[in-house]
Formats: C-alpha cells, structure tokens, sequence
C-alpha cells in the first residue's frame, strides 16, 4: 500500500520510516516531486495538521497523513506553539528559532514545556487524528548534534539527556512523534490486514 507523508521534512520523514510496519510504501513530498509549501495558516495544531493532509490527499488522491509538531513553553503561555517552526520569523533556521526561544526565557525560572504532534490521516473514507504530548523542560543552552528543531534545548520528563543527545531509537522510545505514530500504527495495522 501506498501512502504520502505530507511533508518536505526529509529528516521527519527518515523518523517515520524508522516505525511504519511492513507492507507500506511511504512517499514523501520530494518523491512526488511537489516543491511549493503547503500553507499552515490554520490557528491550531490540529487545524495544521489536517489541512496539509487533506491539501495533499486532494492533490494525489493516494491515502495521505501529514503531522504538525509545537513545542508549548509554560512561561511563554504556549509559544511557540504553533508557531514554533517560524518562530523567528523570516530566518526560519533552527539555530535562530532556538536562539530566540533562549532569548525569551532568559530570566524565567520556569523552564517546563511539552512538544506536541498531532497527525492526520485521511483517505476516499475517512479522516482521523492523532496525538502524542512529552513533557519535560528547556536547558539553558544547546547540548547534542542529533535531530532537529529544538531536540538540543528539549529534555524530556524523567530524563537527563537531551533529544539532541538520543540517538534516533532512544528518541523513539519518548518522543510526541512516536506516541503519535504509536497510535496511527496501530490504526494502520487493522485497515491494511
């Protein structure tokens, strides 16, 4: 079966391939050959989320899921949110939306924050959601090489290391993606049976 991860994030994708079960063909918006963004002008997560897939789907007419990930800091009342991929602005790097999230919390002692990934699938029948949350908190610096986005300022609950420290299967075990994948997996599994 085919499907289309909604999404030029190639590293996000790499993530993905990681957990699919067998039998699935995933493309992406590079294999497709679609270069133009997607639009994420929706005011939530969830809103993102399902206009890319249903944006995609209506394109391609192939089953379809994209994700939309927000990083929620407690002392920022949610920012980034849902704006965390943007969140400096037109230099959209991760370094300088890193930069600006340290910036902002320069004199807060609350650091605590949760990432937040809503996935959308949808087909000719159906559209459904869902949702992994990791708490944790917000170093004072970058610390690690590995993953992208804000893993090297992320630790999350009960840990010690960074996301930007984890290699790829230790993040799996807690990462908002994988809880979220988790349970579109498990979706997956009954319909392709």
């Amino acid at each position: 079966m085919k499907i289309i991860f909604a999404s030029h994030n190639q590293k996000k994708a790499v993530e993905i391939r990681s957990v699919l079960p067998e039998g699935l063909s995933l493309l992406t918006l590079h294999d497709l050959a679609l270069n133009e963004e997607i639009p994420e002008k929706e005011p939530t997560i969830e809103g993102n989320s399902a206009f890319k897939a249903n944006w995609v789907f209506k394109r391609f007419g192939l089953p379809c899921f994209a994700d939309d990930t927000g990083l929620e800091v407690h002392a920022l009342n949610g920012a980034p949110g849902v704006h965390s991929a943007r969140y400096a602005g037109s230099d959209r790097s991760d370094d300088a939306n890193i930069n600006k999230l340290l910036e902002s919390l320069v004199h807060s002692s609350d650091r605590s924050a949760q990432f937040k990934t809503v996935m959308t699938y949808c087909d000719v029948n159906t559209q459904i959601q869902f949702t992994g949350i990791v708490k944790g908190v917000i170093t004072n610096e970058k610390v690690g090489e590995f993953g992208f986005g804000y893993d090297p300022v992320f630790i999350p609950e009960d840990q010690t290391l960074t996301f930007g420290q984890m290699s790829l299967a230790q993040k799996n075990l807690y990462s908002h993606r994988a809880r979220a994948m988790a349970q579109f997996i498990d979706f997956l599994k009954v319909k392709i049976v």
